[in-house]
């Protein structure tokens, strides 16, 4: 079996490795595809549907299709930025997302790719939800206005911290993140350092007290934009 896979994503023909996905054959050639619920050591899940890619002509998740030999993905049409913009603008709305002063803000994947995609409102009506947010930990708080159902920390909680604090209950528009104890957050063998809070591409789980460690200005994405460190690194290599 070859050693290398060669594809073509938007007209630039790429090697990959058997067995990697569209996503990471892209990110190791220095193309950034938009994601929210992929993380690095986490069992992709293809939730979010943010890295909608068309293979041969078909839809697939960027991080959940492996490649294979003469593969043609587009994922830099119209049609996908489109798709992808409106998918940020519903997460937003199904959510309560307080930005000007979110502990988080300057830091958080989803505002970043909001800016990435130029959206400075939704276009489609707020929701509104009544959500609530437990800080019964001693460390840690989690603010369910600010979930998008991603996933990550459900999967890091059982994958990488072999805890299973959290997990998702009930369906449709009452789906939501809960914990194991009946008593809240605060009853869980839950910790600041735990991956699962780490995670969370967002303002939902915070670790208290250092919310504004690093100041505005200076976090991850105040200077440049979500994914440049994939598209930089090519340019080094």
């Amino acid at each position: 079996m070859s050693e290398t896979i060669t594809l073509n994503i938007d007209g630039r023909n790429i090697e990959g490795r058997p067995g990697q996905t569209i996503l990471q054959a892209a990110e190791n050639s220095g193309i950034y595809i938009p994601r929210l619920c992929w993380m690095k050591d986490l069992t992709p899940a293809g939730s979010c549907r943010v890295c909608t890619v068309r293979v041969n002509g078909r839809p697939q998740t960027a991080c959940t299709q492996s490649i294979a030999p003469g593969m043609f993905v587009q994922s830099s049409t119209d049609e996908l930025r489109d798709l992808r913009r409106n998918l940020i603008d519903m997460l937003f709305v199904e959510g309560n997302h307080f930005c000007m002063f979110c502990e988080k803000s300057g830091a958080c994947e989803l505002q970043a790719l909001a800016y990435r995609f130029g959206i400075a409102a939704p276009k489609y009506p707020f929701m509104f939800p009544r959500r609530d947010l437990d800080a019964s930990h001693p460390e840690i708080f989690i603010d369910r206005n600010r979930c998008i159902l991603c996933g990550r920390c459900v999967r890091a909680s059982a994958e990488l911290d072999v805890n299973r604090v959290f997990g998702f209950v009930r369906r449709g528009a009452d789906k939501r993140v809960a914990v194991d104890s009946i008593t809240g957050l605060g009853g869980t063998s839950a910790k600041a350092g735990d991956r699962a809070i780490e995670a969370c591409p967002t303002g939902t789980l915070v670790v208290k007290r250092v919310g504004y460690a690093v100041p505005m200005g200076q976090r991850k994405f105040d200077h440049e934009p979500i994914g440049s460190d994939v598209e930089r690194g090519a340019a080094d290599k």
